[in-house]
């Protein structure tokens, strides 16, 4: 290159370094703002995330498994399943929907305030307040044969008052101290609270005058003495959760037969559950042999009958 050629090269070269440099500024400034603006995104989900775990926090107290050992956090599906099985029971999918909402929203309220828990998984307890109602029981006589807490009759009451009848209730359960079933070990309940009279008493008031007059009689079921003491009337809801062995279940049920009123409804809980194989097994033999029970249906883990 010769010497022209060189000057020419070194003059371009200064002459173009002020734009070079305000390239360079602008790529640098185009840098640092990306950066900074990547900052702020990753500033923005921490803060995010921070919010969804203060959120996770306050759900998991008021509806986490602990104080009842399961959570009361619904998914869609099983939501979805309940209000088509409470649909089909009741003819009616738009008051299955408003049913299930509500004995949802009571079931959260009654564990907020009550004294012990609900015994069973939500989708259960949920389907049983919801559908019991929508059958149209011939009468407002209700008897349940195992309480634990006296939360799930507490509830019953309000779906029913909700319904414009008038309920009347009727408990029957040994109030052991702890949840009593065949061939599983005495344990304290979940909750802390130990299972006796004066927990029920208390959560049945939670359900306003028709829980303050509920009659409460402390025995076994199977116990002539304790079907003597109630048995002076006949019951247009029979939720039989007591004894869930098949030998237990099967005796409730012959029970119910002689109490239940004509049209009355009968539940059975714990229905097709694997744990509980007895209830199913009691039930499939008591419908084969001469009985008043129409089998109607299921939702979630109950069984429902109507008496003729």
């Amino acid at each position: 290159m010769n010497s022209r050629a060189l000057l020419t090269s070194s003059v371009s070269r200064r002459l173009l370094r002020p734009v070079a440099d305000l390239i360079d500024q602008r790529i640098d400034r185009r840098l640092r703002a990306v950066a900074a603006a990547d900052a702020a995104g990753r500033e923005e989900l921490r803060e995010t995330a921070e919010a969804v775990k203060r959120q996770q926090l306050t759900l998991d107290l008021l509806l986490g498994p602990a104080g009842r050992g399961l959570s009361r956090i619904v998914s869609p599906g099983p939501l979805n399943r309940l209000h088509a099985e409470v649909g089909e029971l009741a003819g009616d999918r738009d008051a299955a929907v408003r049913n299930v909402a509500a004995a949802y929203r009571l079931l959260v309220a009654l564990e907020s305030l009550g004294a012990g828990r609900v015994a069973g998984g939500t989708m259960n307890i949920c389907g049983k307040l919801g559908t019991i109602p929508l059958l149209d029981p011939p009468n407002d006589e209700i008897l349940e044969i195992g309480t634990l807490y006296g939360m799930f009759s507490a509830g019953l009451i309000r779906m029913m008052e909700r319904d414009g009848r008038s309920p009347s209730v009727t408990i029957v359960d040994p109030f052991a101290g702890v949840q009593l079933q065949p061939g599983t070990p005495r344990r304290s309940d979940p909750s802390g609270t130990p299972v006796d009279e004066d927990a029920v008493r208390t959560n049945l008031a939670l359900a306003g005058p028709a829980g303050v007059a509920a009659r409460v009689q402390r025995g076994f079921s199977e116990d002539p003495a304790t079907r003597a003491a109630v048995s002076d009337r006949r019951y247009g809801v029979i939720v039989v959760d007591g004894d869930h062995s098949a030998e237990g279940v099967a005796k409730d049920l012959e029970w119910a037969e002689e109490i239940a009123a004509p049209g009355g409804i009968v539940v059975l809980d714990d229905f097709g559950d694997p744990k509980w194989p007895g209830i199913e097994e009691a039930l499939d033999k008591h419908l084969t042999g001469d009985t008043r029970f129409t089998y109607l249906g299921k939702a979630s883990l109950s069984a429902f009958l109507r008496a003729s």
